[in-house]
């Protein structure tokens, strides 16, 4: 789904200063290697449904964290372009993909809400279509590299996005 996550941001946001929860504002990404327990987004995006559940589920505190999109993760990505064993068509596919991507320069990519229940995180986590694009192109670029070159680094990440 291709939704304006800035708009949605300040609703949220909104919405949590409203209620009974104590909101901590947490690092994007900061739930890896934790057990969690997603949201089915994609068949019930409401948010307040989510939260309605953590109510329901006795918690009190709901963890917030979003992401902008910066221009250095698609600079990373075409500089890991360079060094992958592809076709000339499919480096300036993947090149091209990559600049029509610039537009969300600054966007908010990422929103996760999340909240603890019997030593799990229970989360939801929602991203425009077009993040999940971004992703797709790095794991093909991932698949293309010299076998060097992919090593991951300790956050498990290849340095230039996050998969959660």
């Amino acid at each position: 789904m291709d939704l304006n996550l800035d708009t949605l941001k300040q609703e949220i946001l909104g919405y949590l200063e409203q209620s009974e929860f104590a909101v901590f504002r947490s690092a994007p990404g900061g739930l890896e290697g934790l057990p969690i327990v997603p949201w089915d987004v994609e068949r019930y995006p409401d948010y307040q449904m989510f939260l309605d559940t953590a109510r329901k589920t006795g918690a009190k505190m709901i963890l917030f964290a979003s992401r902008e999109f910066d221009a250095p993760e698609i600079d990373e990505a075409v500089e890991e372009l360079d060094d992958c064993d592809l076709s000339r068509e499919e480096r300036r596919d993947l090149q091209a993909r990559l600049r029509e991507l610039r537009v969300h320069e600054g966007v908010t990519c990422s929103l996760e809400l999340a909240f603890d229940h019997h030593a799990r995180m229970y989360v939801y986590e929602i991203r425009p279509d077009w993040y999940d694009e971004f992703l797709s192109i790095g794991d093909e670029i991932a698949v293309h590299l010299p076998a060097d070159e992919t090593e991951q680094e300790d956050d498990g990440s290849f340095g230039y996005f996050s998969n959660n």
